[in-house]
């Protein structure tokens, strides 16, 4: 295996005076996410929050540049610009002054157990306990009902009590889901939010599921982030989605479809909620019998001679 600690360049400042965070939020582009989630709380993080530098990563070292394409400007009769790829370590401070890492970028093609070790070391290094991240996944649901979250993490008393919407299945892996199962072998705990968008958005960016993440971050962490401009942005994108909707009947049509199976899976789960409710307001079969022993022996006693 390469040599982990070659992947990344930590910043003249960070490598004489390393700053404690405990805090690790990851954002890889390149996999699944759909309404630009991801990208839509990252930029939102960047832009109204103080932050630094603190390392970089060799990309020539991950990337495979005849697949990703990287675009370059031609200027008339030259060549004058590269947009390389990149990714970044930033230390981002929270609105309370509390410090925490932010990894954004591109995810590796290649080398990805050295580095997820050199995550690893950087996480050692600032003395990071959590992990965090969170991305949009595809789902036949309606732009118009709550927007839903599936919750993961590498404890599950880390979670709140919740029936799983997924059982046991294999998934295509991802640098960001090695993170987590690595990171989480070497002690650090992980959590991660996968928001449900609707698949006819997941193209687009799709603002409400945006803040949904955002929630689920400081859900995890408790970290102070800002949320107002993230909302307002979302409020405009649902009434654009909204004026599409209105001139575009066929797609209408679909949504409506979508809320009424929705509408129908709720009622479903409220009626299964309720019936086991009930049961479990039943008597057992001890507390029946203990009951039955009771009238039994209160009848006999009327029935004793001379009383």
């Amino acid at each position: 295996m390469i040599d982990p600690s070659s992947l990344y360049r930590l910043e003249t400042d960070a490598d004489r005076q390393p700053q404690q965070a405990s805090l690790l939020h990851v954002a890889l582009e390149g996999f699944m996410d759909a309404g630009n989630v991801r990208t839509q709380l990252t930029e939102h993080i960047l832009e109204h929050l103080e932050h630094t530098v603190v390392a970089s990563f060799d990309m020539d070292s991950l990337i495979d540049y005849r697949s990703r394409r990287p675009l370059m400007t031609f200027d008339r009769d030259n060549y004058s610009a590269f947009d390389d790829p990149s990714l970044i370590l930033y230390r981002v401070i929270d609105r309370s002054g509390e410090p925490f890492l932010l990894l954004d970028g591109m995810e590796p093609d290649f080398h990805w157990e050295a580095f997820a070790e050199a995550v690893h070391q950087l996480c050692l290094g600032f003395g990071v306990r959590r992990m965090v991240s969170a991305h949009g996944v595809p789902m036949a649901v309606p732009h118009t009902r709550p927007i839903g979250v599936t919750s993961f993490a590498s404890d599950r008393e880390l979670l709140p009590p919740a029936e799983p919407l997924f059982g046991r299945v294999q998934v295509p892996g991802s640098a960001e889901s090695l993170l987590h199962l690595r990171l989480a072998e070497a002690g650090v705990e992980t959590m991660g939010a996968a928001v449900h968008v609707p698949h006819y958005l997941a193209e687009a960016r799709f603002g409400d599921a945006a803040v949904a993440a955002l929630d689920s971050i400081v859900g995890f962490t408790g970290a102070d982030l800002p949320r107002e401009e993230l909302v307002a942005a979302a409020g405009l994108n649902r009434a654009e989605i909204a004026r599409e909707l209105e001139e575009n009947h066929e797609a209408a049509e679909v949504v409506a479809a979508l809320e009424q199976r929705y509408d129908r899976f709720l009622d479903g789960q409220r009626k299964r909620s309720l019936l086991a409710a009930e049961a479990a307001d039943l008597p057992s079969a001890d507390e029946i019998g203990a009951q039955f022993e009771d009238f039994l022996r209160a009848h006999s006693d009327d029935e004793t001679p001379g009383e």
